[in-house]
């Protein structure tokens, strides 16, 4: 046997090589050793470490024995350490040896059996394996077919999870505009809240306010009442005196008829009474008309304004035709057509000196003419709704009233041809004329009062409630000393001017007034009252007997106004429909 040392890593290498003769006699003493155990013995290493551990390692390290044996208590050499080395290494590869017989037994026993019997065995292990690959085969079409439908179902339940994701991407989108719309409707409620609050306190504070001014419209009323008492204590007062004073007037005039009789019948011309004498106007007779004398077809569309000329027998009127006419009663003939009005006449009125017309028209203007000429003297502007009543004073003739339906009443100076003072009334004023000193005004209104106002100053004199629905007319009598009013209501009332109190009033079953300026007239002796009707009638009432003495007809549209002449008779009306009667 042959040694080398040598050195790895602070490590003694001990290699040991046995010739052929030393392991044959070696094997010999063993009886162990193979020449293939040989070649592997001299292929170990024997690592001996500085402390003397020896380790042998075979050449093969997957089935590597070691072990370690510590002779540091031993005195020995290095061949002697190198023997027990090699005949622990020899141990190892015998335990090894056995090892491996033992593993490859069950292969000697299979490989002994006859290949007839394997074949029939592999055969069978085949069949069976080729049945489960059917099986799997038919398993794995199964979970194919399964596969495919889980994939269908997995597509729609995709799809119908975007349908849905993107819906309740909507509804969340809905969800905060219906949050931001709430707490908008929070915030409008919360001022809601803050001004109904406001509201319920002002309603306390107004209720209170409510409380006290009905107290106080308690304890005026009481004062009112105690007034009104009082008042109509005064009243009954003043009209014991007034009929006292009435009494006394009807005796002077008498007294004075009889004396102007007395004068008259003294003063004759070829056995004919003067009929214009002084005083003599003032007892005008007046008859009561039978029959149509005249039926004149005078404007077209229709005629709602006439009137007499003052102490004459000739006959105005003004229509919807925007014309002014002048007629001769007793021939029934047109005299003088006067033009120049841009508006339907409703209302018109003649001076006293009967030298100029003033018409007042649906334009908002006043339209004056001269009778001499023709032609038109002045255009009153000044209104702003339609001119519905107009009159001239009885003193002066340049003194002019006109009432319109912007609520206003003018009063207007014909030599400076402008408006000098203008009352405004609460009421629309339908008719109103001047009392017979040309100091105050008298207008009928809407709401049905009779009222009197000062011509100068504008300012309210008296009013009363003369009907329980619009004035629609109003016509002085010629002593001034009554006025006659008509209303909506179908009545004709008579009221004393001195008093404002009612001395009679006027109805007729089937009378009714046509329109919102239906005019009635009083007969120049006081003792008639002549009035249209919507059912084409003229009434006629006798004062003394209070009740209805006559209805003429002769036309078949509604009557919309009537004239009495100042000298007693005729008796003029005009319809809708144009037509012009004179009766007799």
């Amino acid at each position: 046997m042959q040694w080398d040392v040598h050195t790895y890593e602070k490590n003694l290498v001990l290699i040991a090589s046995f010739s052929g003769e030393e392991t044959k006699k070696q094997n010999n003493n063993t009886g162990i050793f193979t020449s293939e155990e040989q070649k592997q013995i001299k292929q170990a290493l024997i690592l001996v470490n500085f402390n003397f551990h020896i380790t042998l390692l075979p050449c093969s390290q997957s089935s590597s024995s070691t072990t370690t044996i510590n002779y540091n208590s031993l005195n020995m050499n290095p061949d002697e350490l190198a023997k027990a080395a090699i005949r622990h290494a020899l141990k190892a590869l015998r335990k090894k040896h056995l090892f491996e017989e033992g593993a490859h037994a069950p292969a000697f026993i299979a490989l002994s059996k006859p290949l007839v019997t394997q074949t029939a065995e592999w055969k069978a292990k085949t069949e069976k394996l080729e049945l489960e690959l059917q099986q799997c085969y038919k398993a794995q079409a199964r979970l194919s077919e399964q596969l495919v439908v889980e994939v269908a179902e997995t597509r729609s339940s995709k799809t119908l999870v975007l349908e849905k994701e993107a819906v309740i991407s909507d509804l969340q989108k809905e969800v905060t505009q219906a949050r931001e719309d709430c707490s908008q409707l929070t915030d409008m409620l919360k001022q809601k809240s803050e001004s109904l609050d406001l509201v319920l306190s002002e309603n306390h504070i107004l209720r209170a306010q409510l409380e006290e001014v009905a107290q106080k419209a308690k304890s005026a009323e009481a004062e009112n009442k105690m007034l009104i008492d009082r008042w109509m204590l005064q009243k009954m007062k003043d009209a014991e005196r007034l009929n006292e004073a009435n009494i006394i007037y009807e005796d002077m005039m008498g007294q004075l008829k009889a004396g102007s009789i007395e004068h008259l019948a003294r003063v004759q011309v070829d056995g004919v009474v003067r009929q214009f004498e002084a005083g003599a106007e003032n007892f005008a007779e007046s008859t009561i008309p039978v029959s149509c004398k005249h039926k004149i077809h005078g404007h077209e569309g229709g005629c709602g304004s006439i009137m007499f000329e003052y102490n004459s027998k000739k006959l105005i009127s003004g229509g919807q035709d925007r014309t002014i006419k002048i007629w001769d009663t007793n021939t029934g003939m047109l005299n003088n057509t006067l033009y120049g009005c841009d508006g339907s006449v409703l209302d018109l009125t003649v001076s006293h000196d009967n030298k100029f017309i003033v018409a007042a028209s649906s334009s908002n203007n006043l339209y004056v003419w001269d009778m001499g000429t023709g032609r038109i003297r002045h255009t009153l502007k000044g209104h702003s709704d339609k001119v519905c009543a107009v009159d001239i004073s009885k003193v002066s003739c340049f003194l002019v009233v006109s009432a319109a339906y912007d609520r206003t009443i003018k009063v207007w100076d014909l030599q400076k041809g402008y408006c000098i003072n203008t009352i405004i009334s609460h009421s629309n004023c339908n008719a109103l004329c001047f009392s017979m000193d040309g100091q105050t005004i008298c207008s009928g209104h809407s709401d049905g009062n009779l009222r009197l106002w000062n011509v100068q100053s504008g300012r309210l004199l008296s009013e009363v409630a003369a009907h329980s629905n619009a004035i629609t007319s109003i016509c002085l009598s010629k002593s001034g000393n009554i006025v006659l009013t008509s209303g909506r209501d179908n009545l004709h009332n008579l009221f004393d001017m001195r008093s404002l109190e009612v001395c009679g009033s006027l109805r007729a079953n089937r009378n009714g007034m046509a329109s919102n300026w239906g005019r009635s007239c009083i007969s120049a002796d006081e003792k008639y009252v002549a009035a249209g009707s919507s059912d084409g009638s003229v009434y006629i009432w006798s004062r003394s007997k209070n009740e209805t003495v006559s209805a003429l007809r002769e036309d078949t549209g509604p009557i919309l106004s009537c004239s009495w002449s100042g000298l007693g008779k005729p008796l003029a009306s005009a319809s809708r429909n144009g037509t012009v009667c004179i009766w007799t």
